[in-house]
């Protein structure tokens, strides 16, 4: 396949292009007009990469974003964290519907010992509350604080009975499982079985000093920083408490009060997820260090069933156990509405609809990776600068559905001129 160089002097937008992809290329551009900081954006379809740009800007002081950058990307990270659990589930280590407390028999403490593997995966364990379990957010980076502390919570409410997205917990339960069932370390085991046999330039959870000079820096507006112990975060806790009052008159049984239990930790308006102490730390829900064109090549394997340049990573049964839509609890936490969870997946939104067979994981900023099967197509986007919901916003949504527009008209057989009338 040829792939068209595109040299972008006005926009610093460098990187290859397959023509048939030039709709990604369009949107790549309008975001960064849009925009402060930089962006890099990796699609591949059939197996073959046809988009690999990246353009703007690293840090505030207007650096070139490079090929060879790499993005903090908050939640994207639970995607990685939730490939390396299927890995060991498909080499028999884990099974879903296990109690997750027959790995880590500590966990089956506090009214614990019944959940499962599937309910930590598919949100439904009730430990999304990191705000009652920790006295500040520093202790994120303390993995052994985090995982005695998660053994003392009790759940906030029995497992099964909500779905209560685990923002902040949900890479420490799934890296927790795996630890126990390898004896490894977590950070070790991306490489070990994800990173090293796809050849992957960039992919960490738990960045070593070397490939720390590579982050690009966090560009945030002060207002993205007000969400703990500020006289703003409190405002809008006490909204929150009376919109879910509202919505429950309404006949809608969500709590958006759960929300700041989740996502707001004590200080989380001062912590740094961009700074060399966090990036060297794992923290398996949010600060994962990637390139664009890593989290493609790994979408891109899921995409083709597993496997990919004669790499296997997990089997086709196994996969297709992992991203089957889980049954949801009809009752909501954290998030009030579904997303059609799979296990440690979400279902995919993009401008052009919801494609019924995608899965991946968009990140808080922008960021965000998912594959198709049914088209064989993967897309990641990586970003320093945005705001936005837990899940991405809509540069993600842009890119997605601009990759599969092109992917979907590149797939349709070409019509066939009619001949002239009295041809032969």
């Amino acid at each position: 396949m040829t792939l068209a160089r595109l040299q972008a002097r006005k926009l610093h937008l460098d990187g290859n292009l397959h023509p048939d992809f030039r709709g990604v290329e369009l949107v790549l551009r309008d975001m960064l007009r849009a925009h402060p900081g930089g962006a890099a954006v990796s699609v591949f379809h059939r197996g073959e990469p046809v988009v690999d740009l990246w353009g703007g800007f690293r840090d505030a002081e207007g650096t070139p974003w490079s090929a060879d950058t790499m993005a903090p990307s908050f939640s994207t990270t639970k995607g990685v964290a939730s490939t390396l659990l299927h890995i060991y589930a498909d080499r028999g280590l884990v099974d879903y519907d296990a109690p997750v407390a027959q790995y880590w028999p500590e966990f089956a403490q506090a009214g614990k010992a019944g959940i499962t593997v599937r309910q930590v995966l598919s949100h439904q364990s009730g430990l999304y509350h990191i705000r009652q379990m920790i006295d500040h957010v520093d202790r994120m980076m303390d993995w052994e604080h985090m995982i005695q502390a998660i053994e003392r919570t009790v759940p906030a409410h029995p497992p099964g009975e909500r779905t209560g997205y685990h923002g902040l917990t949900f890479g420490f339960l799934v890296g927790e499982i795996i630890q126990r069932v390898t004896g490894r370390k977590f950070s070790d085991l991306v490489q070990k079985e994800i990173a090293r046999p796809l050849k992957l330039d960039g992919l960490y959870i738990g960045a070593p000093d070397k490939a720390i000079g590579r982050a690009a820096q966090l560009i945030f507006p002060d207002s993205t920083q007000k969400l703990s112990q500020s006289s703003l975060g409190g405002r809008l806790e006490i909204g929150a408490a009376r919109f879910s009052r509202l919505l429950r008159r309404l006949g809608m049984d969500t709590d958006l009060t759960s929300i700041f239990d989740a996502l707001a930790p004590r200080g989380v308006s001062s912590f740094d997820f961009g700074s060399p102490e966090c990036l060297r730390s794992a923290i398996p829900a949010a600060n994962g260090l990637f390139t664009a064109r890593s989290l493609a090549k790994m979408y891109a394997t899921l995409a083709n069933g597993g496997e990919f340049g004669g790499v296997r990573l997990i089997s086709e049964d196994t996969l297709e156990a992992a991203t089957v839509l889980q049954k949801p609890t009809g009752r909501l936490s954290v998030i009030p509405f579904d997303m059609r969870w799979r296990l440690g997946y979400h279902g995919v939104f993009t401008t052009r609809g919801f494609p019924p067979h995608a899965f991946g994981h968009f990140g808080f900023g922008g960021s965000g990776a998912w594959a198709d099967p049914s088209q064989d197509l993967a897309v990641a986007l990586i970003v320093n600068s945005g705001l936005g919901s837990p899940f991405g916003d809509l540069r993600t949504a842009r890119i997605s559905g601009a990759a599969l527009s092109c992917a979907r008209a590149r797939s349709r057989p070409r019509r066939l001129s009619r001949p002239a009338l009295g041809a032969a």
